[in-house]
């Protein structure tokens, strides 16, 4: 069993990434290279979440081809116009075809205002049902609706999951951590002016944090408004080392340890760094 304190050849801290879109067009021309980088300095496992029925063969074979990439299986919010009630039913199908670390990406959008929220709703509690039956943790997109994805999560009983990119409050924070969900921290607490995050991510209890880029969007501070990437994680992991007082090691260690538990990944080893290259999907 591969233990959180796992080191890659290079001598670099484990990290996982708890959301990376690697199967984006973003990274159709370099694809194998930033693969590479994120194993080069410790990256060794990304969790590949699908956003509709269209990208899920994409995201299958993004993870068959790069060792350490696993995928997880939903219909995101921001995709309601291309969503079905009928794709539910490919939604278990692919779960049946290949289990997955987690259901995800779903959830709310109220930020999008041309978003019906009905409708958002209605694949949101399906989707929380699909993953009650299959018992498999969720990965929440929230944006403006932290308080009625939680009357949700309350009322369906999960086993957990991740509150991707949280942005909320304290007290909202401390129910999501108390219905079994880690919190995701990536690139925008890195800015400076991210006062809000940098509170959270400093005075959050460390077990509550996992790490994540959403690649290739929400870039941290240092590229700006350019492609982020999942080898930018070990840097994310300094700053919140530096917010925190603590080693980049200790910080490697906690999130490691906090997502293997949240998704279920202690038996997932790293790739090695000296092998970085793909397989054949």
């Amino acid at each position: 069993m591969a233990s959180a304190s796992e080191t890659a050849s290079s001598g670099a801290p484990f990290f996982i990434d708890t959301h990376c879109h690697l199967d984006a067009a973003e990274f159709d021309a370099d694809r194998d290279a930033e693969y590479a980088r994120a194993i080069a300095g410790g990256v060794g496992i990304q969790v590949v979440p699908a956003v509709s029925r269209d990208n899920f063969a994409a995201v299958a074979a993004t993870c068959a081809r790069y060792p350490g990439c696993l995928p997880a299986w939903g219909l995101h919010p921001m995709y309601i116009h291309v969503h079905r009630p009928e794709h539910l039913a490919d939604l278990r199908a692919q779960i049946a075809a290949q289990r997955p670390v987690a259901i995800g990406e779903i959830g709310l959008d109220l930020f999008v205002k041309d978003l019906d929220p009905a409708t958002q709703e209605f694949f949101l509690v399906e989707q929380l049902k699909i993953a009650q039956e299959f018992d498999l943790p969720v990965l929440l997109h929230c944006r403006k609706a932290n308080d009625q994805l939680l009357k949700h999560l309350r009322r369906i009983g999960m086993r957990g999951g991740i509150a991707h990119a949280f942005n909320g409050s304290p007290q909202q924070a401390t129910e999501f951590v108390r219905l079994g969900f880690k919190l995701g921290f990536g690139g925008a607490f890195t800015w400076p002016r991210a006062n809000n995050l940098r509170r959270l991510a400093t005075g959050l209890p460390l077990e509550a944090i996992v790490l994540e880029t959403d690649s290739p969007d929400i870039p941290p501070a240092w590229i700006g408004r350019g492609r982020n990437a999942p080898g930018e994680l070990p840097r994310v992991a300094q700053v919140l080392a530096e917010l925190r007082g603590i080693s980049v090691e200790e910080v490697a260690e906690a999130t490691t340890r906090n997502a293997r538990a949240v998704l279920g990944l202690a038996g997932e080893a790293l790739p090695r760094a000296g092998s970085a290259s793909p397989g054949r999907a």
